[in-house]
């Protein structure tokens, strides 16, 4: 079963928090470069097979890429089979808890003002239509709601009521800073999110609420007699 994207995270930086690994991590992200298993082996005092060990597990967890080459240059038969190296993975890692996604918060934001920069429409206006364009990719990806509410950090909550409540907001630190515009543009990618999923039992409604995300999901009866 694969992990969520959080899951994984949390992972990679248990993984990194085994002393031997850290040595291992340290020694080749100071390295600049590919290293093979003998050169780390020997640089952090281990035996060749326990650092093999140790530096696949930081593969397995994200933390480190592989390539091969052959070191001595040659090529062609009898050049001897490439050897196995290690370098520091490419991709970011960063863990909050509770789950923040700023990243994905600069992104809208970013590509809002490229579109209006291009396009000349108000930067409000184009704030909403990213937001709700990239909610929309969300939701498809995820294929429901639901999922797509877990994936990105909401935290849903059943009310048992026909409401859903978000008791975590992915842009906490934004929206206590900037409220209204980041508010208003978490509306409009969840609001996406549903397009995207094909949700059309619920609605996204603005319902600010202290302690929680800003909106809720509401059943359609209820969202229309609110």
């Amino acid at each position: 079963m694969n992990q969520n994207p959080q899951a994984a995270r949390l992972a990679a930086v248990a993984s990194i928090n085994d002393p031997l690994r850290r040595a291992l991590f340290d020694f080749i992200s100071a390295a600049g470069r590919a290293v093979g298993r003998d050169e780390a082996a020997e640089a952090v005092g281990l035996a060749r097979g326990t650092a093999a060990f140790h530096l696949d597990r930081l593969v397995d967890d994200g933390v480190l890429a592989v390539e091969f080459k052959r070191l001595s240059g040659k090529t062609g038969p009898g050049s001897g089979r490439p050897s196995k190296l290690y370098r520091r993975a490419a991709d970011e890692l960063a863990v909050s808890i509770p789950e923040r996604h700023y990243e994905l918060a600069g992104t809208v934001l970013a590509s809002s003002i490229e579109e209006s920069s291009r396009t000349g429409e108000p930067a409000r206006d184009a704030l909403a239509r990213v937001a709700t364009e990239k909610g929309r990719q969300l939701g498809e990806r995820a294929g429901t709601l639901q999922k797509a509410l877990i994936e990105v950090g909401y935290e849903p909550h059943d009310t048992g009521d026909g409401n859903t409540i978000l008791t975590n907001c992915p842009f906490h630190s934004l929206a206590t800073t900037h409220t209204e515009v980041v508010c208003h543009a978490n509306l409009n990618l969840l609001q996406g999110v549903a397009e995207g999923a094909g949700d059309t039992e619920h609605e996204v409604v603005f319902d600010p609420c202290d302690g929680q995300c800003c909106v809720r999901i509401a059943t359609r009866t209820d969202a229309t007699a609110s």
